[in-house]
């Protein structure tokens, strides 16, 4: 008996000791002194089965509880559109949120930090009180790739406000098709504008030192965060400009036309990209081994990780989620490392493991998949700093950082008739006048200017979604403090008969807010009352007609009887940047990034096509000159 309890307290020791060793125990992966390749290499020599498959899920805050993160070792949360901590939420609530979910994470037994994902396509979108920038349809007109790499730098800085180190941005889709709604999210029409906007990488992430090696993912430090260029590939090109459709081009069209900015952001070091909904000639990009890995890790040598869209396997039958197993299989052996938002992590997971123990999947694409999840949890510290903490809460929606979108604004704005005789021009307009007419759906809607991913996925109408200054708040600002502004949303013609010494009159219409599939449009008209409000106004006062949207529509049948025409697709919170050009503060200077129609019937038509004949053509765009004297 005496032997036994012996022997019992033997094992006991033992089992002691070894947890001992084990807790003291030199773990080469926490220590940042050892080579990247050292790191990855002892961690993933230590995970389990079980932990590596986690480390390729990517869920939605809503279930990311501290039980599912700990049980399953999820690797990555992510705010989708609209998704936040509650309403208004402060960066504080942010950081909390994102912090509580990562104690999660590093209360397993490898202590292997999650990546929170936002969507920050113009700005900190989702979060109230951001800086909301022009959307990139605005960006292209500028033709500024420095000014886009600050706001790179200032997006990132919002975002770390809120404790999120990783953003889907910026999109490098080439827009071949208005028609398309997703296309104010693409730069332009052509690729070497889209190429020259991928300045906006190092703004996010942080310039590559000049050693750096091609292909390698960088984040400069915690003032930065991981960007994800997208959607790979061929997303802007899709037949009628229709969401998630397909692409139908040659490889040298599809190399020529949208693979070239992926060029650029692999050596500018983005982190990760994003594969599209969409498909190249009938093959889904989700399930495009040649593309993923083929081309893109293995030729050009990308070595971030490769995250799909939101549930984007399930989208690769039809309908969605048939066969998720065969999803599942086709897309992790194409070339997928992370998939973003299923809607049960434990089918995937069921699913995935099978394939595995079957040889389905080698174990060798789950080893390459989080080689590379990891190599960019560590590049940018995400070990070292897991936890955010509150030194930023200040940079959220910070004077400097308006300032820089009101910039924006201003050199996004493009002027396209100014004056009915080219010797009588309207603008810049005098800021002193009797009295004024603003008008128009969009003169005084903050969440109609900033236009879809706004607080919202498909954005908001109203004053209330957000801080910022509307277009009409913009004016009286900037007119002189004896010119009377009378704002009527939707005038009728006695209304505007009866007026009395009006000087002229600034109408703002345009489109009302959308995002993807839900923007596609095969007749592009600005809905009423706009029409109607051109109409009425400029049948009567003299008048400057603003179009706010998110890329060309129609407008030549208001044409003849508009006196000027600026187009400022969706400028987002600082409305006073129209203010600036418009009263002649400063002058318009942009150039249109993509061809203006006359009737639909042409579309698809970009520059250099053969049945060429635009109302305005690429690079059209009238300037004036600053007036600040005199007016």
């Amino acid at each position: 008996m005496a032997r036994c309890c012996v022997s019992v307290m033997g094992i006991l020791l033992v089992c002691l000791w070894s947890a001992v060793a084990e807790a003291g125990e030199y773990m080469a992966y926490r220590d940042p002194k050892k080579p990247l390749g050292i790191r990855i290499k002892d961690l993933m020599h230590r995970m389990t089965l079980e932990e590596k498959i986690g480390q390729m899920i990517q869920i939605e805050r809503s279930i990311a509880t501290p039980d599912v993160m700990k049980k399953h070792f999820i690797g990555s949360v992510l705010s989708g559109g609209g998704s936040v901590p509650g309403p208004k939420a402060s960066a504080e609530s942010w950081v909390n949120m994102v912090n509580g979910i990562q104690k999660a994470s590093l209360s397993t037994r490898l202590g292997i930090p999650m990546i929170y994902g936002i969507d920050a396509v113009h700005g900190h979108n989702n979060v109230y009180n951001a800086t909301i920038f022009p959307h990139n349809v605005g960006l292209g007109v500028t033709r500024d790739a420095e000014l886009v790499k600050k706001i790179g730098a200032a997006t990132a800085l919002e975002v770390r406000a809120t404790g999120i180190p990783y953003v889907f941005a910026p999109c490098i889709a080439v827009c071949r098709d208005p028609r398309w709604g997703r296309c104010y999210e693409s730069y332009s029409e052509d690729h070497r504008i889209v190429q020259a906007m991928t300045e906006i990488i190092p703004g996010l992430q942080g310039d590559v030192p000049s050693n750096f090696q091609k292909g390698v993912p960088f984040v400069a430090g915690k003032k930065n965060v991981a960007s994800c260029a997208k959607h790979y590939v061929g997303d802007g090109g899709t037949t009628n400009g229709i969401d998630e459709n397909n692409t139908l081009v040659d490889a040298n069209g599809l190399m020529s036309i949208h693979m070239p900015a992926y060029y650029n952001s692999i050596q500018k070091g983005v982190a990760t990209i994003m594969v599209s909904y969409s498909s190249w000639n009938g093959k889904k990009m989700h399930a495009n081994g040649d593309l993923i890995t083929g081309y893109l890790k293995n030729k050009l040598r990308f070595r971030g990780f490769v995250i799909s869209d939101y549930e984007g396997i399930d989208r690769i039958t039809s309908p969605p989620h048939a066969n998720y197993t065969y999803s599942v299989q086709a897309s992790i052996l194409a070339g997928i490392d992370m998939v973003m938002g299923p809607e049960n992590q434990t089918e995937l997971i069921d699913d995935l493991t099978f394939l595995v123990k079957k040889n389905i999947i080698p174990m060798s694409r789950i080893d390459d998949a989080v080689r590379r999840i990891l190599r960019v949890k560590f590049v940018m510290g995400l070990f070292e700093n897991p936890l955010a903490d509150l030194s930023l809460i200040n940079q959220l929606g910070s004077q400097e950082h308006r300032e820089l979108a009101r910039e924006a604004v201003r050199k996004s704005l493009v002027l396209l008739k100014n004056g009915k005789a080219a010797d009588r021009p309207l603008l810049p307009l005098p800021k002193k006048a009797s009295k004024i007419l603003v008008a128009g759906s969009h003169a005084n809607n903050l969440g109609y200017q900033c236009g879809g991913w706004t607080i919202e996925w498909q954005g908001l109408g109203g004053n209330d979604l957000t801080t910022g200054t509307t277009i009409l708040s913009g004016i009286k600002k900037t007119v002189h403090p004896i010119t009377e502004v009378i704002y009527s949303e939707n005038p009728d013609t006695e209304f505007i008969q009866s007026l009395q010494e009006v000087s002229y009159a600034i109408v703002v219409v345009g489109e009302r807010p959308y995002a993807e599939l839900f923007g596609d449009s095969m007749n592009l008209t600005i809905p009423e009352p706009g029409p109607k409000i051109i109409r009425n106004v400029c049948g009567i006062i003299k008048c400057v007609v603003i179009v706010i949207s998110g890329r060309p529509i129609v407008v030549e049948p208001y044409l003849a009887n508009i006196d000027a025409l600026v187009a400022a697709w969706l400028p987002g919170t600082e409305g006073q940047g129209i203010g600036d050009v418009l009263f002649g503060d400063y002058g318009f200077t942009g150039k249109l990034a993509r061809t203006w129609f006359k009737t639909v019937d042409q579309l698809p038509m970009n520059v250099g096509d053969s049945h060429y004949d635009p109302l305005f053509p690429f690079g059209f765009g009238l300037t004036t000159e600053p007036n600040r004297e005199g007016n």
